[in-house]
C-alpha cells in the first residue's frame, strides 16, 4: 500500500515534469529519491497518524502505474480509462489505523455506498472490506449498474435527439486532472453522441453540426469541478450560466470560457 505522502509525490512530479509519461516520471522521482525529504514532503506525526518521511517505495510506484494504466480485465480487455497524469491519486489513499498500527484500506464513501446500497440492496452506506474483489468484480459491479438504472441513473446516452429537437443546448467542462471522474470519459462520451446523432457524416462535419448546440471544454490543471490543489494558481470558470444564457438569448456562441482567477492579488479577475 501507498501511503498518502507519495501519492502526492507522484502527482506533483507529474506536475513538475509537463505531464510527462510515467516511465519517464518514475526515472526522474528515482534520480532525486534522496532528497525528496529536503524538498518538505514530509509529515510529522498527528494524533491520528506516524510521521511520514516521503519515501516512494517501489510497492506504491506499482500502484500509481497500475492506476494510470486503467480497469482492464482478467483477460486484458480495458474496461475503463484512467486520470490524466497530474491528477491526484486520491482513491488510492490509505488510512491508518491508531488501534493495530497499521495502514490499511480507506475505501471512498461514494463508490462504496454505490456498490452496497444500490448494487448489493444493503442497507449500509459503504463496503466493509474489498476481500475477494477483482477487477472483474469491478466490471460486473459496472455493468450491474447500467443494466439496472438505465432508465433513471444512467447519464451515459448518446442519443440526444429529443433534447435537441426541442432546442437544447450543451456546455460540458471537465478538468484536465480531475482525480475523482476521469477527463477522458467526457471525451468518450462527446464522441459518442456525435458519432450517434451524426451518423455516416466525416469527423470535421459531424463535429461542426454537434458544435451548433453542444460544446465540450477541457479546463486546464483543474480538478473535480474546482481547483488541483498541486496547481494553486490555476484558474477555473465561474460564469458559465451567463455564457449559456448568452448563448440562448442572444445566439452568442461560447468559443472559450472564463478563466476566474481564484486567489491572490488579482483573485476574481477573469481572463
Amino acid at each position: 500500500m501507498m501511503y498518502k505522502e507519495g501519492l502526492t509525490i507522484l502527482a506533483r512530479r507529474a506536475v513538475k515534469t509537463g505531464i510527462m509519461p510515467m516511465d519517464r516520471i518514475l526515472r526522474a522521482i528515482c534520480a532525486d529519491l534522496s532528497n525528496l525529504t529536503k524538498l518538505g514532503f514530509g509529515k510529522r506525526a498527528s494524533d491520528t497518524e506516524p510521521a511520514q518521511n516521503g519515501t516512494v517505495s517501489a510497492e506504491g510506484v506499482a500502484a500509481a502505474q497500475k492506476i494510470v494504466d486503467g480497469l482492464h480485465d482478467s483477460k486484458g480487455r480495458r474496461a475503463y480509462i484512467s486520470y490524466q497524469m497530474g491528477a491526484a491519486f486520491d482513491d488510492a489513499e490509505t488510512s491508518y489505523d491508531s488501534t493495530t498500527g497499521e495502514w490499511g484500506l480507506d475505501i471512498a464513501g461514494t463508490g462504496g455506498e454505490w456498490v452496497a446500497r444500490f448494487l448489493e440492496l444493503y442497507d449500509e452506506d459503504n463496503l466493509s472490506l474489498l476481500e475477494g474483489v477483482t477487477y472483474d468484480t469491478l466490471v460486473g459491479w459496472m455493468k450491474k449498474g447500467m443494466t439496472r438504472y438505465m432508465d433513471s441513473l444512467q447519464t451515459t446516452i448518446p442519443d440526444l435527439t429529443e433534447f435537441y429537437e426541442n432546442g437544447g443546448k450543451i456546455i460540458h467542462f471537465h478538468g484536465e486532472q480531475d482525480p475523482s471522474i476521469p477527463t477522458g470519459s467526457s471525451v468518450q462520451y462527446y464522441n459518442s453522441v456525435r458519432d450517434t446523432m451524426y451518423p455516416g457524416k466525416s469527423y470535421s462535419s459531424s463535429t461542426k453540426a454537434l458544435q451548433d448546440w453542444y460544446r465540450l471544454f477541457l479546463v486546464p490543471g483543474a480538478a473535480d469541478c474546482a481547483l488541483n490543489d498541486d496547481e494553486p494558481n490555476g484558474t477555473f470558470p465561474q460564469t458559465n450560466l451567463k455564457v449559456m444564457s448568452l448563448w440562448v438569448k442572444q445566439g452568442i456562441v461560447p468559443h472559450t470560457l472564463n478563466a476566474t482567477i481564484l486567489q491572490g492579488e488579482y483573485e476574481g479577475d477573469n481572463e
